[in-house]
């Protein structure tokens, strides 16, 4: 997260805890992956007429039961949106029931991401599959070496090409010993 952090601010974004965020945000939009990343205390501080959306993990990333609980009402006021009136007239808006709202609530991916994604997933598996018995039972990154190879086929696919480095370029950057 510091990491994150430190990037959004370097691009020039306004960076701050969510408790902070929330009580002045209109828009909030969760990719992180991880549960309960919006949960009462947020829901409780949020403008009237906040508008939440989940494009990260399942509908776990913003807590459902709990924004159900805080609600007094919840009505569907078109598709893919529901509005949730709490006890104090406040009203939250969540798109696609809190699912992933590119999937949920529109076309998905286009094709031209969706290869890649495939590819990547079928490269890993194969990965898998030389390396059985070597990895461990846990959630692994994608080898550099297969998002490269997914790169350079993409880019071949679309007829753009590249510059690639030389052996001494290589050495170079993976090296200590020249240099200032």
């Amino acid at each position: 997260a510091p990491v994150r952090a430190l990037e959004a601010v370097m691009d020039g974004y306004q960076v701050m805890p969510l408790l902070e965020a929330a009580r002045v945000g209109d828009i909030f939009i969760t990719t992180t992956g991880d549960k309960n990343v919006i949960d009462k205390a947020h829901f409780q501080v949020m403008k009237n007429g906040a508008i939440l959306a989940n494009s990260g993990h399942f509908n776990v990333e913003i807590n459902l039961p709990t924004l159900e609980s805080l609600a007094r009402r919840k009505r569907r006021i078109r598709d893919f949106v529901d509005e949730y009136t709490l006890a104090d007239g406040r009203c939250l808006y969540l798109l696609g029931e809190g699912r992933l709202v590119n999937l949920a609530a529109a076309e998905g991916h286009p094709a031209s991401v969706m290869d890649m994604s495939f590819a990547n997933q079928a490269l890993c598996l194969e990965y898998i599959a030389k390396n059985r018995g070597k990895l461990e039972s846990r959630v692994y990154p994608v080898p550099e070496e297969i998002d490269k190879a997914v790169a350079r086929l993409k880019l071949q696919a679309m007829g753009i090409e590249i510059d690639t480095l030389t052996p001494e370029q290589e050495r170079y950057l993976t090296s200590w010993e020249e240099g200032t």
